[in-house]
């Protein structure tokens, strides 16, 4: 892993959106979940991305944050094979939780349906990617006051 001065774990538990990019080339925005070193998104038989990483399992992800009011500017490019694993709810909780809120109580009804519903009998499966190569980069800059 390439790094440039800042905690790569910590930026990557924060909810922003990674975009994923396959073969096509094709790109889509995605909440993820990083864990055990790894990036997971959910997919399954009704995206394009499932049959995608099915035909070709080489991808490429990017999260980063640019905010212009701090000159806050950070990126993780990861590079990989993506595999296709079986869902379990314990894990999605835990992505949900990060972008929603712990309290499912307050959660959009579709988020604790999509959860709870069947899940994997609809073929929901986790996509993850264990990245070959992840460069983080700090390309920050100090913002005139």
């Amino acid at each position: 892993m390439e790094s440039s001065g800042f905690d790569v774990d910590a930026f990557l538990q924060q909810p922003l959106t990674a975009r994923i990019a396959t073969s096509g080339p094709t790109v889509r925005p995605v909440w993820f979940l990083w864990e055990e070193e790894g990036f997971w998104t959910l997919t399954g038989p009704w995206a394009r991305l499932f049959d995608r990483v099915k035909d070709d399992p080489n991808v490429a992800l990017v999260v980063d944050e640019c905010d212009l009011a701090t000159g806050c500017v950070r990126q993780v490019i990861a590079r990989g094979r993506a595999e296709l694993v079986p869902f379990d709810v314990a894990r999605a909780r835990r992505k949900l939780a990060r972008y929603l809120g712990a309290d499912e109580a307050q959660w959009d009804a579709r988020f604790v349906r999509d959860l709870h519903d069947g899940p994997g009998e609809r073929g929901t499966m986790w996509l993850r990617l264990t990245p070959a190569s992840l460069t983080a980069r700090d390309l920050s800059y100090s913002v005139a006051p």
